[in-house]
């Protein structure tokens, strides 16, 4: 039997693809006619064949389970996220928009603090940000800005509207499956990018190279780019390997750095020393120098700061980045966007209640039922409370947190994220999405087209992350 659009219903939900029962959505026509010639058979030989080359192509990502380090195959759906190239514009212009906001904001605040002096931005939550770092006060990076990778998670409501979710700009990752599922997608569906117009992505490696070489500390040679990764038992080790290899570039670890006396970085080699001009830093930033942050730290290199400071080597993100990686900070980003560049923001937030603020604290704990409630500095979906899915008892000891330490919560209303038809034993079922666009700021900015959709395989789930359970698909711009 063939696939029939017809019997699929995304009911009360938004879905990416099809509007209504035998209605596909502007940029999702080409591909719902391919999908309805192909039985339910042939579909599940494409998914077997993905995640085939899957495992042939050895893409994994590691699960941390009772103190085991597990790699899995990376999880796959077959069925591509579509976005008509129309709507992508508007959305390219407002992650470009965001980016450049949080990099003003982030160099404020380690110089003048224009907008805690303006009382647009409590000093308090500044004072209290775990990712404010003394050390990095008074530093001028290339071009002034300092978080030059960033992720942001876009979901979209019942109302079809997209919200930013939040900023990820430490160390943000996903971009390696967001390459790997393109290119699976063209194993098992080559037809399709031969009959449409699908934006590439696999421009993205030598985007990042060129934005890191325009940190150079010597940009009329040829500078010496490397990753820096915490070894091979880190989740991310995958995408590090992976990146440093497209790139052309070495891989390397803390203890093949070293800071000489004239604080320039160096790479131990066969061949002797080599001067490193950027470092890609995949390592987060407290352990980046046991000299000027954590003396604890095995994973990065004494004197880094230092050298950094005297513009000896280029960081990327740099260190103190983490001051914006809050969602705490996060509600704060429209306004930065007026502040800094004088213009509305282009995408909005989730609303989003700080517990910080007395009202605000009282209002979510009278809802915790129906709220998520998040830590400030958490990621990957780790330490967070979703209401309307957790016990009263779950809800009772997360009120204890709550009021225990109100500056390390935000609570949001639950959105009805999107859905996308994804394959469930052999039929098509709507599972929610979220999307993970990256953006490049260095000498210019760039945006991925697209980004990494990730979706909660379970029905009626609303956690995407692959530690948690959920899967990926590719992402196309549909012009």
């Amino acid at each position: 039997m063939k696939i029939n659009w017809g019997a699929y219903d995304p009911g009360s939900h938004y879905d990416e693809l099809i509007a209504a029962p035998g209605q596909p959505r502007p940029g999702g026509t080409a591909l719902a006619t391919y999908l309805s010639s192909l039985t339910a058979k042939q579909l599940r030989a494409r998914q077997d064949a993905a995640e085939r080359a899957i495992v042939e192509m050895g893409i994994t990502f590691t699960v941390y389970s009772e103190g085991q380090n597990i790699d899995r195959a990376w999880p796959f759906d077959v069925i591509p996220r579509t976005l008509p190239a129309s709507e992508w514009r508007r959305t390219e212009a407002g992650l470009k928009q965001r980016l450049r906001a949080l990099n003003c904001f982030i160099d404020d605040v380690y110089h003048e603090q224009r907008i805690v002096k303006s009382r647009k931005f409590p000093r308090r939550i500044l004072d209290s940000s775990k990712g404010y770092l003394k050390a990095c006060a008074g530093v001028k990076p290339v071009h002034r800005v300092w978080a030059h990778i960033c992720g942001s998670d876009l979901v979209r409501g019942a109302d079809g509207t997209l919200y930013v979710l939040e900023d990820n700009l430490r160390v943000p990752s996903g971009v390696s499956y967001m390459l790997e599922n393109r290119i699976v997608t063209k194993r098992v569906f080559p037809e399709l990018f031969a009959n449409q117009t699908i934006r590439p992505v696999d421009d993205y490696p030598s985007a990042l190279f060129d934005m890191l070489t325009s940190l150079s500390p010597r940009p009329g040679d040829q500078p010496e780019v490397v990753v820096l990764t915490p070894g091979i038992y880190n989740s991310a080790y995958f995408e590090h390997a992976y990146l440093a290899q497209r790139m052309g570039v070495e891989l390397v670890e803390g203890s093949d750095l070293v800071v000489a006396d004239d604080n320039c970085v160096y790479m131990r080699s066969i061949e002797g020393l080599t001067r490193v001009d950027v470092i890609y830093t995949r390592v987060n930033a407290e352990f980046l120098d046991p000299e000027a942050l954590r003396p604890d730290s095995v994973l990065g290199v004494p004197g880094l700061l230092r050298s950094w400071r005297a513009a000896k080597v280029g960081l990327a993100n740099a260190p103190g980045t983490g001051v914006a990686d809050d969602k705490v900070v996060y509600a704060y980003v429209p306004e930065m966007i007026r502040f800094y560049l004088d213009e509305e923001p282009i995408l909005p937030n989730v609303p989003t209640y700080l517990c910080a603020d007395k009202d605000s604290l009282k209002y979510a704990l009278e809802h915790l039922d129906s709220l998520v409630v998040k830590p400030a500095n958490e990621s990957g979906g780790y330490g967070m409370l979703v209401g309307p899915h957790a016990s009263r008892r779950e809800r009772e000891e997360f009120a204890v947190k709550l009021k225990h330490d109100p500056r390390n919560y935000v609570a949001q209303p639950v959105i009805d994220l999107s859905t996308v038809p994804t394959l469930i034993e052999g039929a098509l079922e709507g599972r929610h999405v979220d999307l993970r666009p990256f953006i490049l700021q260095g000498r210019d900015l760039y945006v991925t087209p697209g980004g990494l959709t990730r979706v909660a395989l379970r029905r009626g789930s609303l956690v995407v992350n692959s530690s948690q359970g959920g899967g990926s698909k590719d992402t196309w711009v549909v012009g």
